[in-house]
């Protein structure tokens, strides 16, 4: 009934040896598709038939490398699929829990859990659709009071985090699909390498289905902003950006603006 995908890139097994288990462990799982990225073959033991490795031999891309998974759900017919960063810590009971939660919600095309840092903190991951000042110049701005309210408001932090809410831009860390919905509008966008995929399929998807926070659940994530440390993935993150713009509109994006509009609006945000 699920499917899930992990994206390796220099990863050692015994990262996501746990992971790995847990899932496992699962019962509604029939598929745990292991997509490498790495220059060399990753050691995976392959002890369980529903798991698939495949190696890539070189970096194609998040996004890229999960659609390989994502179409061979849609080819099987499987009813959902969990895309999932090796740097999550789970309890496998939230599988079924968030399973049964899109059973009884079939206008739901995507639903995320709560995630926390290893210290119990909130990960403020449901986010107003972007602006080029969220994704480019607040980087570079030195006035942080600005800047800072303006993310608090970006990241919708006075929502509270702890009721359900239809966000039009979920992170890729962990994202539960339902793969007809999948099949209708399309798999990751692969011209993006890096950053801003989960966006623009969030956003695909919100068009015509609910894309849900479900905070009644909470997964562990080891997040660490590496873009904002490595120049390399800094400019990644500029060129996803600049894509991404292109694609759905700079300053003039009325769609954006309408739905942001509407989301502060429902959960009384100014």
């Amino acid at each position: 009934m699920i499917a899930v995908s992990i994206v390796l890139y220099n990863t050692l097994y015994q990262k996501v040896e746990a992971l790995i288990n847990g899932l496992l462990s699962c019962g509604s799982i029939c598929h745990l598709y292991i997509i490498d990225n790495s220059a060399t073959k990753t050691k995976i033991p392959i002890f369980d038939n529903r798991v698939e490795y495949i190696f890539n031999n070189k970096n194609i891309g998040f996004g890229a490398a999960h659609n390989i998974a994502l179409l061979k759900s849609i080819q099987n017919k499987t009813k959902y699929h969990i895309i999932i960063n090796p740097d999550i810590e789970l309890e496998p009971i939230i599988i079924d829990d968030l399973k049964y939660f899109m059973e009884g919600n079939i206008h739901v095309g995507l639903v995320m859990p709560k995630v926390l840092y290893p210290n119990g903190e909130i990960q403020y991951l449901c986010k107003l659709l972007p602006t080029p000042f969220d994704w480019i110049f607040r980087r570079f701005l030195p006035l942080r009071k600005i800047v800072e309210k303006r993310n608090n408001r970006y990241e919708l932090r006075d929502s509270g985090y702890n009721k359900i809410m239809n966000i039009p831009y979920l992170s890729g860390c962990f994202m539960f699909f339902r793969v007809h919905v999948l099949e209708e509008i399309g798999v990751f966008d692969e011209s993006i390498f890096m950053y801003g995929e989960d966006t623009d399929i969030t956003r695909r998807i919100h068009h015509k289905y609910e894309t849900l926070f479900y905070p009644h659940v909470s997964i562990v994530h080891q997040h660490n902003k590496e873009s904002y440390r490595n120049n390399r993935l800094l400019w990644i993150h500029i060129k996803s950006a600049f894509y991404y713009f292109n694609k759905w509109g700079w300053f003039f994006d009325k769609e954006r603006r309408t739905i942001n509009k509407k989301l502060l609006k429902d959960l009384s945000i100014r």
